[in-house]
């Protein structure tokens, strides 16, 4: 991240490693009492008043530490679309809730969860008995207990975010199987869910800017994890390489693993690279910020899968086993590599982008 903020981060990093070496599991309640929820929100509405930057810390240290929770989809994505909207009395308090920790809510935001295309999953269409919300979102982190969900919708051609109760007749959420066990997404169904003209918010700006920010804050989130836990397996692989002997020295005195462990921190050192620029694009909300994220996207979590793979490979047949642990950081790098865009869709935007000159 920007050197001016080094020392604040080193500190918020070092805390968030220690809190989150206790458990592998960080409950709503801690995550609000870590202050955590409410990073980015106003210092007015119960917030700390920071940025992206320090977001991405704790997003780090939560890859580096496999960490389950619902931080990204009731923090991350639910703050930054809030933030997104235009101001008003109901916003504030929403934010003010979800920054305090006394609500949880999620964000609907692309239909399969995987592709890169900023058009809306759900529709607003009008009746006779008022508005109605149809559409079908996949792959929606930490929708499954949340209180309220912000739906992105189409209402004529223009994005809106629909604010809904969890029980809200027509509405339903339905936890979707994936192979981290460390998170969870969900499948979410509108099926003529009846809405208020006063749960339709607006962007505060162009919509269509804010919307293309939004996913570009998620796939940022999601490489921000992989650096995270790419850093972790390379650590416990040259520790384990310290340790284990054949015929006589250790494994890691051995030329080939040398440069094993060097590869990986190549990678690392790279995609480390990618991601802090990443993130400063968007705590900067710069023009390049859809550019940066598709770079550090593409590469982070690509990366990630080889480097845990590689770990595995060099851990030996230990690696192979349930009580390494090794298996859980590669499935969470595999899913990460799959959410919001796959390094081949975020490279195809990237040709697209230079061919355009943008």
């Amino acid at each position: 991240m920007s050197g001016k903020f080094k020392e604040f981060h080193d500190e918020l990093r070092s805390v968030a490693s220690d809190l989150l070496a206790k458990d592998a599991a960080v409950d709503w309640p801690l995550l609000a009492e870590a202050g955590w929820t409410g990073l980015e929100a106003p210092e007015n509405l119960g917030g700390a008043g920071a940025g992206f930057g320090e977001v991405a810390v704790v997003l780090q240290e939560m890859g580096r530490a496999a960490t389950r929770s619902a931080y990204i989809g009731g923090t991350v994505l639910s703050v930054g679309t809030l933030i997104a909207l235009q101001p008003s009395a109901t916003r504030d308090a929403l934010l003010s809730d979800v920054a305090t920790g006394a609500v949880r809510t999620a964000v609907a935001l692309s239909r399969d969860g995987q592709d890169v295309d900023p058009s809306a999953p759900f529709r607003i269409e009008s009746s006779s008995a008022g508005l109605r919300i149809t559409g079908r979102s996949e792959f929606v982190p930490d929708a499954d207990g949340a209180d309220r969900l912000l739906l992105l919708a189409n209402a004529a051609d223009v994005p809106v975010v629909v604010v809904a109760t969890a029980q809200a007749s027509g509405l339903s959420v339905t936890p979707q199987p994936v192979v981290d066990e460390t998170r969870r997404l969900s499948v979410v169904v509108a099926d003529g869910v009846m809405v208020d003209e006063s749960s339709v918010w607006r962007f505060d700006g162009d919509p269509g800017t804010r919307v293309r920010r939004l996913l570009d804050r998620a796939a940022v989130a999601v490489a921000c994890d992989s650096v995270g836990l790419a850093e972790a397996m390379l650590s416990a692989t040259v520790s384990y390489a310290a340790v284990r002997h054949q015929f006589g020295r250790p494994i890691g005195s051995f030329q080939a693993v040398k440069h094993a462990c060097a590869d990986m921190l190549v990678r690392i050192s790279v995609a480390r690279q990618l991601v802090s620029a990443a993130v400063e694009a968007i705590a900067d909300d710069r023009t390049d910020a859809a550019t940066a994220a598709s770079m550090a996207k593409s590469y982070a979590t690509a990366a990630a899968v080889d480097v845990v793979g590689k770990a595995m490979q060099l851990h030996g047949g230990i690696g192979y086993t349930w009580e390494s642990g090794i298996h859980v950081y590669l499935k969470r790098a595999a899913l990460n590599r799959s959410l919001f865009g796959s390094p081949a869709a975020h490279r195809k935007q990237l040709a697209q982008r230079y061919s355009q000159g943008t």
